[in-house]
């Protein structure tokens, strides 16, 4: 199974993103109820890998329909704020 990518973040403040783009190699997403991104870190330095292309690593939403499993089968995911949370924007209850 390829890990789904992150197509888009809109969340500038987060040290792996740049130019809207993730670049953490894998990113968590949620916990039992929220779909948060867990990997989201606001500092001054940024960080990750300029090349690489941020993707899912695993999802901890039990009830989004793209989770099998504790693993993101979406295609892929866009990740953006709801109010003051960072969240993956692709959930989907199921």
């Amino acid at each position: 199974m390829e890990m789904p990518v992150v197509r888009e973040c809109t969340v500038e403040e987060c040290v792996y993103n740049r130019d809207q783009a993730c670049h953490a190699q894998a990113i968590t997403v949620g916990d039992m109820r929220h779909p948060h991104c867990d990997t989201y870190l606001n500092a001054p330095a940024k960080g990750g890998d300029p090349s690489a292309t941020g993707r899912v690593g695993a999802c901890k939403v039990a009830n989004c329909r793209h989770n099998e499993q504790f693993e993101c089968r979406a295609p892929g995911i866009t990740v953006g704020h709801v109010e003051s949370a960072v969240d993956c924007m692709t959930y989907a209850p199921a």
